[in-house]
């Protein structure tokens, strides 16, 4: 009944209608297999109920879930690497480095004051890399072997498509390969965004990928974009001893989606820490032939220049999908201006055999979303249903304390005309966080002025990652604040400071 109360917030603003062929499920049958292929020769097709290209988040879910659904199902991917972008360069890589640079910082600056007297503390930089490796490879390695226990065979090699049913693959070990399937799901993720007029070498000018990976710490580093992996990296390296500058052409960091009154504190904070921000602010230019990087800037509407000069410049503007070299036009699959593929409601592209999940289609580029539709992706296939509520999508920022958000934040509720209601609860006024030292922060929650229906959740404070999944969960199941309000909490938690806000948004606070 409170469905129709609240408009679906999504990136998803362009879909096709759905196909009118069956949406029925499809039954998995035996194919014969033609031939195996051999090192350095083509093979003929062989056939499957499934291939997936890409074997990041969303094409290693959607192989393992139809595995397990008793698909004859193979898997592509050109790295060479199960996981992807998430798995290799991005999510995880960068949390191995967000966790030790912040224990790094903390040693040297927040152990006094807890009791605890420590000598000389060295950075070896070197260790921390292969610390963030480690734990790269031995997650790759375990999705590969979930690979081999859910039956799902690996292809390395680069996809593209040569019929409507049929994939031709250049195998990385040399020769090609043909696969025919009845289903194919393309998931081959995104890439960052270049800037114009700056050359990406991942060793000055880099993106994600090059600033998980630099030798030693820079003297200055400029980041352009202020959204979340911006300000994560920039964390990382203003934690090490770099002197960190953000330039962001809004007003405001962390993206369109964070919370206004959320991103001015974690502005505040972050600023507390040593990074600086230049809001409101367009590069013009860049310059990379001497031996300091410049960048030239001025306000975004307008006014006098500014050179700002650089070891490392991180070009963090956000990412793009990824399609090249598949053979698109072979088959006739649309993009839009964005270079998105196009889809309807069923992850179904206008050719109703070929699906598409993650970056590479419409909705918020997250690992966690693509994971979502990657197994809606195989329920359609196998079941006729499947159920992804992108109003319930959390996103986390993963800076010191976290930054974490599900729902719709007052701007947006603003903007559709929908009356709300606010309540919020400081980590200052919660006994654990105090007790622990860390009282940075807030939790709060913004619903239905008439209904009391949670629209939005939105926390920056220690351990926001963990407890937005409390906010995931009320969202799903359409809870009220005075649900959340009405459930015990155990003490002393910071999850209690969750349960509190609700109360002041329905009712008041009692520890404040």
């Amino acid at each position: 009944m409170f469905r129709a109360l609240i408009p679906r917030v999504t990136s998803r603003s362009v879909v096709r209608p759905l196909n009118t062929s069956s949406s029925s499920a499809f039954v998995p049958s035996s194919f014969r297999l033609v031939r195996q292929s051999r090192k350095g020769y083509a093979s003929e097709a062989q056939e499957h109920d499934l291939v997936i290209i890409g074997g990041g988040v969303g094409g290693y879910v959607s192989a393992i879930k139809a595995g397990q659904e008793g698909l004859k199902v193979a898997c592509i991917e050109k790295r060479g690497v199960l996981g992807g972008t998430c798995l290799n360069v991005g999510c995880i890589p960068s949390k191995s480095l967000l966790n030790n640079s912040e224990l790094y910082h903390r040693i040297l600056h927040d152990t006094k004051k807890r009791g605890i007297e420590v000598g000389e503390v060295k950075l070896n930089l070197e260790q921390m890399m292969a610390a963030k490796n480690t734990s790269v490879d031995g997650l790759t390695k375990g999705v590969e072997f979930l690979f081999k226990k859910n039956n799902v065979e690996y292809i390395k090699g680069t996809a593209a498509f040569s019929g409507e049913h049929e994939i031709q693959v250049n195998l990385v070990d040399g020769g090609e390969q043909t696969l025919r399937a009845k289903n194919i799901i393309i998931a081959t993720g995104s890439e960052a965004t270049p800037f114009p007029g700056l050359k990406i070498d991942e060793k000055r000018v880099v993106t994600s990928t090059g600033a998980i990976a630099l030798d030693k710490v820079p003297k200055k580093m400029v980041v352009i974009g202020g959204g979340i992996i911006g300000l994560e990296m920039g964390s990382v390296w203003t934690r090490l001893g770099a002197e960190v500058t953000v330039v962001e052409f809004l007003g405001q960091i962390g993206g369109p989606g964070m919370d206004a009154e959320i991103s001015k504190m974690a502005q505040k904070i972050l600023t507390k820490q040593g990074m600086k921000f230049k809001l409101n602010t367009k590069v013009l230019s860049g310059d990379d032939s001497g031996e300091t990087l410049k960048l030239k800037t001025e306000a975004a509407k307008g006014g006098k220049e500014e050179t700002l000069e650089a070891d490392v410049i991180l070009v963090a503007i956000g990412r793009r999908p990824y399609t090249a070299g598949l053979g698109l036009e072979n088959i006739g699959l649309e993009v839009d201006e964005k270079g998105r593929l196009v889809i309807d409601q069923e992850y179904r592209t206008k050719l109703p055999h070929i699906r598409v999940v993650g970056d590479c289609t419409f909705g918020p580029m997250l690992a966690h979303k693509a994971e979502e539709e990657a197994v809606a992706a195989i329920e359609y296939i196998t079941k006729g249903y499947g159920h992804v509520n992108y109003n319930a999508i959390p996103s986390v920022m993963y800076t010191h304390p976290e930054v974490a958000w599900v729902g719709q934040n007052e701007a947006e509720l603003k903007s559709q005309g929908i009356k709300y209601k606010t309540g919020s609860f400081p980590f200052s006024a919660n006994s654990r966080a105090k007790t622990n030292l860390e009282t940075d922060g807030m939790v709060k929650f913004v619903a239905d002025a008439e209904t009391d229906r949670i629209l939005g959740i939105h926390i920056v404070g220690p351990n926001a990652g963990e407890m937005i999944a409390e906010g995931v969960l009320a969202i799903e199941y359409g809870a009220s604040s005075e649900d959340v309000a009405r459930t015990s909490h155990a003490h002393p938690t910071l999850a209690e400071a969750f349960k509190e806000a609700a109360m002041a948004t329905y009712s008041k606070a009692i520890h404040y």
